[in-house]
């Protein structure tokens, strides 16, 4: 009589796993972000918000009042940095994507699979979008946090801060959605509304007195957008603090030094002038000051000068 045993602890020998050929398919042909519209949401705006205070909240209440503390507004600085080059590697993205569209654009044959490869580009495309103003939004958040806890204005160290608008559609034509895309971008980068002009020295700190001018500016034109020289202190940073509390849009014009040496300032004011600006505010400084007013003035465009305590 034959007796048959089983040994349940018993495999036979395998090439691979079980497990193992599961994750090769995976890896072939598993989900891949854009392969197929994503049904999942984009994050909450009011959960984001809170997210990144805590954020904030955590690491002030653990350096805070230890020996790490001379070095937390630049960990804090950092935190919004991360959000800032985070929106930036995005925006790389939906720039190859704009290339892709525009050769897909010109190969275009009629045939269904080229037609199917524009539309999968065109809703990546719009996901690009979303997920960027997305991190926009976390950046803006983190940057209030940032004034909230250290008391100064977060700036990125290169490059500008811009906020975009939101942007969703269900049905979009690639050609419609480039024209949008670069309008849109041109639109944050030259924002619309009379320029005014505004210049002073470093050693200028009458906060009085620059922001009762601009009050009055801004009475006359309430969509004005201010330009200064993005001094670190003085009237220009004065000037900027007041456009920040005042939601008014800013651009700096700061010095290249590096290209233009020691005529860095004076070609600066070249720059500002030629967006020709509706006027020219100017408060004590040096000569940088009084060159950008004489040369307003040979433009035709308005200048107003003001001294101590006016």
């Amino acid at each position: 009589m034959t007796i048959h045993t089983h040994d349940d602890t018993y495999e036979p020998a395998h090439t691979a796993s079980q497990t193992a050929l599961a994750l090769d398919e995976l890896q072939l042909y598993g989900y891949r972000p854009f392969d197929e519209p994503d049904p999942r949401p984009m994050p909450d705006g009011q959960r984001l918000a809170v997210a990144v205070a805590d954020i904030f909240d955590a690491l002030v209440a653990t350096l805070e009042d230890t020996r790490m503390e001379p070095d937390l507004e630049e960990v804090l600085w950092g935190q919004v940095n991360l959000f800032h080059r985070a929106t930036a590697r995005v925006e790389r993205s939906l720039d190859e994507n704009e290339q892709a569209q525009r050769r897909l654009q010109r190969e275009q044959d009629g045939s269904e699979v080229k037609s199917t490869e524009l539309e999968r580009l065109t809703a990546e495309g719009l996901t690009l979008i979303e997920r960027r103003n997305c991190m926009d939004m976390m950046r803006d958040h983190a940057a209030t946090e940032f004034v909230h806890h250290t008391g100064s204005t977060w700036r990125p160290r290169t490059g500008s801060m811009v906020n975009r608008q939101h942007m969703t559609a269900a049905l979009i034509d690639s050609r419609d959605f480039l024209a949008a895309k670069r309008r849109a971008e041109t639109e944050v980068m030259l924002p619309a509304g009379p320029k005014v002009a505004l210049t002073g020295g470093t050693d200028f700190n009458d906060h009085r007195l620059i922001w009762g001018k601009l009050d009055q500016v801004r009475t006359k034109y309430p969509d004005m957008v201010l330009l200064h020289g993005g001094s670190p202190k003085g009237a220009e940073l004065i000037a900027a603090k007041w456009a920040e509390a005042r939601g008014v849009t800013q651009v700096a014009f700061k010095p290249d030094w590096t290209k233009h040496a020691k005529a860095a300032p004076f070609k600066r004011n070249d720059a500002m002038l030629e967006v020709l600006p509706v006027g020219v505010l100017v408060f004590p400084g040096t000569g940088i000051q009084e060159n950008l007013a004489d040369k307003a003035k040979k433009l035709g465009i308005p200048v107003m000068k003001f001294e101590k305590g006016a």
